[in-house]
This record gives C-alpha cells, sequence and structure tokens, in this order.
C-alpha cells in the first residue's frame, strides 16, 4: 500500500507541469519563437532595437558554451509598440502578442529601480512567465551594477526555461557553514573576496573596515556586503554572479555548495543548478553540437490597428437553454465595451453554411458600435459547420485588403462538427489568432487545438446563466497590445437566480485608478426588472438604456466616475428569473498604471489524480499587490461551482510569500470535460499594501569589485525598508482565467486517499537562551486544505544526511503539538539544553506532516541553528565525565535519549524504541555523529 502511495505521489509530481504562453520550442538544439516585447510605455528609441539585438547575441553564445555546446538562440521576434513610427523593415506579427512575450522591455518597477529579474512564482523545474528588463539597462547604463547584458539574459534565460534560482541571497547573505567559519552566500564558495562595511554618501566613503559580529545572530552585522574579487579563476556559478569574467558555467554537483541557505538550496532539494537543467526536457532531448552555432536571427515586429472578426454559432442547437440571446448580450457587451476605438471589427454568421453580416467597420465612436449591433443573429436553425464560419470571417477581412495574419477571429460554437478537424492545419498557416468560446458541454473541443496553436484565447461557458460566463468571456477579450490605460477592466460580474420580487444587491468599487468610460450592464431572463444604482453619494443615477428584445440594459458614463463605493439594487419581476450585473471601466490617467488582476491554472490539460493549481497575480504596473482577498470560482461543464479562498502566505501552493501572486490547489474535481476559471479580487480600506520590496528572482547586484585589495565600490542600490507599508485604497476587479479540461475522472465517486499533506516550505527556527522555537504554515490532509494528523520533527547535524536519511535522522516528541487547520501558524518549542559559545555547532531541523490516511509529506525545508554538547553534558550523564575527551560520543547520546523528562523536558525521543540501554539495540551507530 505505501508503495502504491508512493506511486500515485510520483506520478502526480510529474503531471504536475507548468502552464505558461510562450510560443518557443527548441528545434535541432535553437531556440525558436523567442518573443521581446518593447512595452507601449517606454518612449520611443530605435537605439534600443539595436541593443536588444546585440544582447541576444552575446546571449547566444554565452549560453553555447554555459551548456556545453548545446543550446543557442536561433530566431527572435522584436515586437515594437503601435505608438512608434512605421519604417519599411518593420512587418506586421501572426501569433505573436504581448501575452507571449518572453522578455519584457517595460519601464522599471519603482523610479530607479532597474534590476532585471524573472517572473517566476511556480516550482522548481517549472517555466517561468516571463523576463523583465528596463530600457536603461539594455542601454547599457546598468553595466557596472550587473554585468554584461548578454550574460545576464542568460541568468535570466535560466530562470525562465528550465526553473532554476539564484545562488545568492540578499534577507541571509551571510550564514556559519560546517566548518564554523562564517561565508557569504554563494555558489561556489572558491569565488574569493573580502567581506566589508562599505557605506558612501555623497561623494565620498565614509566607512570601509572588517565586517563585526552580531551578538544575537552570530554572523556579520547587518551592513557587512561581500565584494568580489576582480580577477577570478573560479568558472561557478551563473546563477550567483554571472558579471564575474571568470564565471562561464553554472554550479553542478561538484562545485554546488549545499549548506548555503540561497533560494536554489530551498526550491530545488539542494541540488545544483546544472543537475536541475540536465533533468530537462530540453537536455534531454538533444546532445552536445560539434560546430559553433549561426547566430540568431531577428524579426521587427509592429503593431498597428486591431483587425478582429466575429464568427458566431446560430445552428438550431443555439435555441436551446436562451443560448442565442445570451450570446447577443455577450457580443453586444463586447462591440461597446470592450472591443478599443480605432480596432475594425466584422461580423459572420454561421449554421451548416456562413455568411458575412458585416464587413469590417473601423469603430471611430459610438455609432459604428451599434451599426454592429443591427448585425447580431435574430434566429437559430441549421447545422453546424465551423471551417465555413472561419473562412467567411477570413473572407471579410480580406474584402477590407487586411492580410489574414495578425488577425483575429472570436469563434463561439455550441455544438460539435466532424469537420472541423478539416480546416485545422489551414487555420495554423493562416497566421491568425483563433480565440474560442465554448458554449454548453457539447462545444467542439477540435477548435481548443486551434486556439491553442494560434495563440488564441479558450474560454468554456456553461449554460447556468447566473455564472454570467458568457459575457466574462467577450469581456476577457480586451486587446493585450495596447497599453493598459486603455483596456476595458472588469469591476464585477455576478449573476442570481430570483423569485418573483426578490432582489439582488450589492456594491461595486470605482477606485482612483480607473473610472472613465464606465459601464453598468444588467440582464435578465423574462421580464425588465426594477434597477436603481446610486453613485458614493447616495444620488441616483440616471435612465438605463434598455434593449427589450435582448432582455438587456446599460448605462454608460463617459468621462470621469465619482470614485468610491456604488450601491446597486435590482428587484426580479418575474418567477425563475436569472438576474445579471456587469460593471467595467478604463483607467483614470494614462499616467497612473490601474490595478488588475490575471488569472489562470497551472496546466490547460489534466488527467485524474493530479492537483491543479490557481493562479491570480495583483498589480499596479508591476508592483504587487498585497493583502487582498481572492476567490476563484471554478466552474465545470454542467455548471457546478467549486469556491476558493486563494492565499499569498508563501505556504501550500503558494510558491514566494507576499509577491502578489494568490494561490491554492484544486483537487475537487469530480467531472470530465471542460472547467472555466473565475476570480474575484477585493481590497479593504487599509487593509491592502504594495509590496515596496525588490522582486525575487533578480540578478545580483554587484556592489562592487576588490581589485589590488582595495574595494572600487559601485554606487548604492536603491533601497526601500521591507517593512514600510503603503495602503492602497479599495477596489473590486474580476477576471477570467481561461478553461482548462480534466480526464480520467472516475464515474463513481474513489474513497481511495490519493492527496498527501502539502510540503511545509516556511519553516523557520530561531534560538532564545536554552530554547529553539520553530514556527511554519499549517499543511492540510488534502495539500492545503483539512487538517494533518501528525508532524514528525527530526534534527541531524548533517543537512544532506536530513535530506536523504530522514527517518534515520533524530526525532523530536511531539506528542504535545496538536495540528491546527491548514494555513493556520503553528509554533512549537523545545529545549535542547544551553546554549554556549564552546563548543558550539550547527544542528538542522525539518519536519515531516503526516495525515489520517497514513499519507506523508514531503519533507519540509531545512532550517539550522546553532547548539552545544557541553550545556547538555550536566543533564546527559556523570558530571565527572563532562568535557572528558575520553567519553565515547554514543555513550552521551545514550544516556541523552534514555533521559528525556530530565534532559530536555521531553522533547526529543529516539527514532526507534530502546529494549536495551546497549548501544547496539538503539543502532548509535547512525546518529554519534549528532554532537560533537
Amino acid at each position: 500500500m505505501g508503495l502504491f502511495r508512493s506511486f500515485v505521489f510520483l506520478l502526480m509530481l510529474y503531471l504536475l507541469q507548468g502552464s505558461n504562453t510562450s510560443l518557443v520550442r527548441l528545434n535541432n538544439n535553437g531556440y525558436e519563437g523567442i518573443i521581446i516585447a518593447i512595452d507601449p510605455a517606454v518612449p520611443e528609441d530605435e537605439t534600443l532595437i539595436e541593443k536588444i539585438q546585440n544582447m541576444v547575441i552575446d546571449a547566444s553564445t554565452y549560453l553555447f558554451e554555459a551548456t556545453e555546446k548545446r543550446f543557442f538562440f536561433k530566431n527572435v521576434s522584436i515586437l515594437i509598440p503601435e505608438n512608434w513610427k512605421s519604417i519599411t523593415q518593420y512587418k506586421r506579427p501572426k501569433h505573436e502578442s504581448y501575452k507571449h512575450a518572453d522578455v519584457r522591455v517595460a519601464p522599471p518597477t519603482l523610479p530607479g529601480r532597474d534590476e532585471p529579474y524573472t517572473k517566476q512564482f511556480t516550482a522548481c523545474e517549472e517555466k517561468g512567465e516571463y523576463i523583465h528588463f528596463t530600457p536603461d539597462f539594455v542601454l547599457g547604463n546598468k553595466q557596472n551594477e550587473f554585468g554584461p547584458s548578454g550574460r545576464l539574459l542568460v541568468h535570466e534565460w535560466a530562470h525562465l526555461r528550465w526553473g532554476v534560482f539564484d545562488e545568492y541571497n540578499d534577507d541571509e547573505p551571510f550564514y556559519r557553514a560546517k566548518s564554523r567559519k562564517i561565508e557569504a552566500t554563494r555558489c561556489s564558495t572558491s569565488i574569493t573576496g573580502l567581506n566589508r562595511v562599505y557605506m558612501c554618501e555623497g561623494g565620498s566613503c565614509v566607512t570601509n573596515r572588517e565586517c563585526r559580529i552580531d551578538s544575537k545572530t552570530k554572523l556579520y552585522e547587518k551592513n557587512c556586503q561581500f565584494f568580489p574579487d576582480k580577477d577570478q579563476t573560479e568558472k561557478t556559478s551563473i546563477m550567483f554572479m554571472q558579471g564575474i569574467d571568470s564565471v562561464t558555467e553554472f554550479c553542478n554537483e561538484k562545485s554546488h555548495n549545499q549548506e548555503a541557505p540561497t533560494l536554489q538550496n530551498k526550491m530545488c532539494n539542494y541540488r545544483s543548478t546544472w543537475e536541475v537543467i540536465s533533468n530537462s526536457e530540453d537536455f534531454k532531448n538533444t546532445t552536445a553540437m560539434l560546430a559553433p552555432p549561426p547566430p540568431p536571427v531577428f524579426s521587427l515586429l509592429k503593431f498597428s490597428e486591431r483587425i478582429v472578426c466575429l464568427v458566431l454559432d446560430k445552428s438550431g442547437s443555439m435555441a436551446a437553454s436562451n443560448r442565442l440571446n445570451r450570446m447577443n448580450q455577450a457580443a453586444q457587451h463586447f462591440l461597446l465595451q470592450t472591443v478599443e476605438n480605432g480596432s475594425w471589427v466584422g461580423m459572420v454568421h454561421f449554421d451548416s453554411s456562413a455568411s458575412i453580416k458585416s464587413n469590417l467597420i473601423q469603430i471611430i465612436s459610438s455609432s459604428e458600435r451599434r451599426k454592429l449591433l443591427e448585425s447580431l443573429p435574430t434566429a437559430a436553425s441549421g447545422g453546424t459547420s465551423i471551417c465555413s464560419g472561419i473562412e467567411s470571417g477570413f473572407q471579410a477581412i480580406r474584402n477590407a485588403d487586411f492580410r489574414i495574419d495578425g488577425s483575429e477571429i472570436v469563434l463561439l460554437t455550441d455544438g460539435e462538427d466532424s469537420t472541423a478537424k478539416s480546416c485545422i492545419e489551414k487555420v495554423k498557416q493562416s497566421g491568425a489568432i483563433i480565440h474560442f468560446i465554448a458554449l454548453g458541454p457539447d462545444a467542439a473541443q477540435a477548435v481548443k487545438e486551434m486556439s491553442i496553436a494560434t495563440g488564441g484565447k479558450y474560454i468554456y461557458a456553461s449554460d447556468e446563466g447566473q455564472n454570467n460566463g458568457l459575457i466574462d468571456a467577450f469581456a476577457a477579450l480586451a486587446s493585450e497590445n495596447i497599453d493598459a490605460s486603455q483596456q476595458s477592466l472588469q469591476l464585477e460580474s455576478k449573476g442570481l437566480k430570483l423569485n418573483s420580487n426578490d432582489w439582488m444587491n450589492g456594491t461595486v468599487i470605482i477606485d482612483s485608478t480607473v473610472g472613465k468610460d464606465t459601464f453598468f450592464l444588467i440582464t435578465w431572463n423574462q421580464q425588465l426588472p426594477s434597477i436603481y444604482l446610486f453613485d458614493p453619494n447616495g444620488i441616483p443615477m440616471g435612465t438605463f438604456i434598455v434593449d427589450s428584445a435582448s432582455k438587456m440594459a446599460y448605462l454608460s458614463i463617459k468621462g470621469a466616475t465619482k470614485v468610491g463605493v456604488w450601491t446597486y439594487n435590482i428587484q426580479a419581476k418575474a418567477s425563475s428569473e436569472t438576474l445579471t450585473i456587469t460593471v467595467n471601466s478604463r483607467a483614470a490617467n494614462s499616467s497612473v498604471p490601474p490595478i488588475t488582476v490575471n488569472a489562470k491554472m497551472n496546466k490547460d490539460t489534466n488527467s485524474y489524480p493530479s492537483p491543479l493549481i490557481v493562479y491570480a497575480e495583483i498589480l499596479q504596473g508591476y508592483l504587487p499587490i498585497l493583502g487582498a482577498n481572492v476567490t476563484a470560482f471554478i466552474e465545470s461543464k454542467f455548471g457546478e461551482t467549486e469556491v476558493l479562498e486563494l492565499l499569498d502566505n508563501g505556504a501550500g501552493a503558494d510558491s514566494f510569500k507576499n509577491d502578489g501572486v494568490y494561490s491554492r490547489y484544486f483537487t475537487t474535481y469530480k467531472e470530465n470535460g471542460p472547467y472555466n476559471l473565475k476570480v474575484r479580487a477585493h481590497g479593504g480600506e487599509n487593509a491592502v499594501t504594495w509590496n515596496l520590496r525588490h522582486p525575487l528572482n533578480r540578478a545580483a547586484y554587484i556592489p562592487g569589485w576588490v581589485v589590488d585589495g582595495n574595494i572600487e565600490g559601485n554606487p548604492p542600490r536603491p533601497e526601500n525598508d521591507e517593512d514600510t507599508q503603503t495602503n492602497v485604497e479599495s477596489f473590486t476587479r474580476v477576471a477570467t482565467g481561461g478553461a482548462f479540461v480534466v480526464s480520467n475522472v472516475p464515474q463513481s465517486p474513489s474513497f481511495l486517499d490519493l492527496f498527501p499533506p502539502s510540503q511545509i516550505t516556511d519553516l523557520e527556527a530561531t534560538s532564545n537562551e536554552d530554547e529553539i522555537n520553530l514556527t511554519w504554515t499549517a499543511p492540510g490532509d488534502d495539500f492545503d486544505v483539512g487538517k494533518v494528523q501528525e508532524y514528525i520533527i527530526r534534527i541531524s547535524e548533517s543537512i544532506l544526511d536530513l535530506r536523504d536519511n530522514f527517518d534515520d535522522a533524530l526525532q523530536v516528541n511531539t506528542t504535545a503539538l496538536l495540528p491546527k487547520e491548514a494555513n493556520s501558524k503553528e509554533t512549537f518549542t523545545f529545549k535542547p539544553g544551553n546554549i554556549s559559545e564552546e563548543n558550539e555547532t550547527h544542528i538542522f531541523i525539518a519536519i515531516q506532516s503526516v495525515d489520517k490516511s497514513n499519507l506523508t509529506s514531503k519533507v519540509s525545508n531545512i532550517v539550522q541553528v546553532a547548539f552545544s554538547v557541553a550545556q547538555l553534558c550536566p543533564a546527559l550523564c556523570d558530571p565527572m565525565d563532562c568535557g572528558t575527551p575520553g567519553l565515547p560520543v554514543h555513550h552521551q547520546l545514550l544516556a541523552f535519549t534514555q533521559t528525556q523528562v530530565h534532559s530536555i523536558g521531553d522533547a526529543i525521543q529516539p527514532s526507534h524504541p530502546l529494549s536495551s540501554p546497549s548501544p547496539p539495540a538503539f543502532n548509535l551507530s547512525q546518529h554519534q555523529g549528532l554532537f560533537k
């Protein structure tokens, strides 16, 4: 049974592959389809394009050598903003878009903060989201602080592509090694340099001295820094400081520093970066090249007007479940509010055949939007020919003398179509982007392949109208290639089934980052409800425009909207009524980024019993927003909805605390087929803050170099006090995360417990006189849900023994430790005796949790504390023997294990029961090296 459980858990880990939007593929050792996008907010500068090309050329050569002649950059597309001037050599993008960018050249998170970083919030070996470079960095203005841009691109590429982590740690820049020396956190330890306090004010350096030891931490004082020697011979490691001239390799198993408190050690179970890279699919599918690679090939692509054609299903099945009318409501919302001014929009209907109902019209004012509304279908009949609809959409685009490549098709269908597969290859070759909105449980899945292959969105909407899935789907189709200030953001999406005279009441917050072109939409199924809307001052708003045929009413507020809490009261006028409300708005000021929410699953396809992870990221510009209440709504194909509270606590599914990414495991799926994700975020006043700290997974800042024994310092990095709390006003946001598909769910429920507790990743230990205090976040019975049965805490002198032989390490008595509910803060204190400065060694501690089915979690992160045998001695052995050099260690350990009550207050117990006082009965040879 235990073997089966282990197999299931390994299977789940294998299936838990990250899902991101990159279009990169590996072809004959070369990476193709790399996208580097310049943010629309970046001022026009053609030099930037040249510098990007030089950076990639240098990086390709460096990458090739660093990976033992295995990988290089083959072709790269540079996306140029629409607001830059056009020149002949710029081409129109095809599938490439800003959301697919592997590298974003964008303004810094805060002025002056030009550190390059990779947005990476998943587990070791899983791909990251994107690399963020600032224009100042790309232009070469920060080379002294971060090193050559080409080398740094390789450092960040390793984060992005292979899921490795940094080998330095600004939070723990020093540690006490097994040798008892204080070492700088680095890999490898062969990197030489000086530990110094070096502080400059104005134009002069006022302090340059050796570091002092902090009496509390036993490590160097806070202002101590490691300054590397300019001239080195050590080749590793790129994930520590690639700016050192001699560094050309990743740390491997031989050179890896497993003692250092690096993120790589914590996240990747103390494996070296090269071990992780060597285990990647990229590495397994390639062999070393004999000849040098060719230089990268660049494509310069420039965005222009958006070209989109709605291809809408009006087949007979659309008459069921109010589908046709709901589609028209959602399409009207898209045309009236979502699609941006300047876009070209057309419309096609299809059933057994297809016809163009509106050639492309450029949206300049509300009159073009209203004209397109007249083309929506009014009746449903006939069969379903998806390929005919797509081909007519292409023809509508050609009729306006536009190219197909780079255009968008928004295809909505509810029916199966066995012929849809016949046009998949043609669609892939067209260069068009296919967004697929699947309505109802029988929508053709062949279109999903088109959508994924062309970089489009795949969204599912059930027939449960109160979930508002169709309107959400169209609202999610705002352009991602324009500045965020121009996008329509969803502030509310809610629905209820009501009886006659029942009310749907609520509030929506208009915060100061939005409020331009605010749009309120109300829909119903049967009879016009009573609608009341009040602004923050309690003043009732004007009359809604009512479309009785489509059963919708809307209020569009042009210009600025009052900031604050808006209240709505909507009363149903028919029995079994379904009411919905949707609220959208745009940024109030183009110079102030609005608060945005992005949602996604870690996988687009999933097979039972593998767990899924829900992610939601809240940002203002590139600054993470903390402390929000974030809820995920996961809807099955038949409309059943699971609700999950997402957390940014650095525990369970959430890899990093306070990074603005809120996460949770999802394991309670019960049906095969498509599911859809919607996330609602709410920030209460004074409860939400910006994260002003530097982002994780960023390039190491070089404080300066040691040259001929003297320090040549760089300007100090702009710093923010990590304790600074900057309040953000209240806000509400809704985001659609798209669809995912689950398979192999058994028809009858399984009573087998398949999910172990999640790994504890935030274990911390502090010593206080004669006590060791442990804190961590409680895992659950099933990953991060429920409550575990017990904790197993073990200690060892060797970090690797604790990792590799956890079951053989000395166990701490935890009988008095009663586990709390998942995501609660756990604390535990035990007394290992008084710690003195003498005979001090370092003890490593880790935890494993066990659920009611005896499934065990992975061993936690390992923490280190100082410990002294000398101070335990009076409680463990005869005073005459204490400190006696000839006394065997295992005698002391034996006394220790058999005198728990007298020595440490029942805190430590042996791993195995003692049947005899003799050492062999306890197998002391395992433990005799524990205390020295």
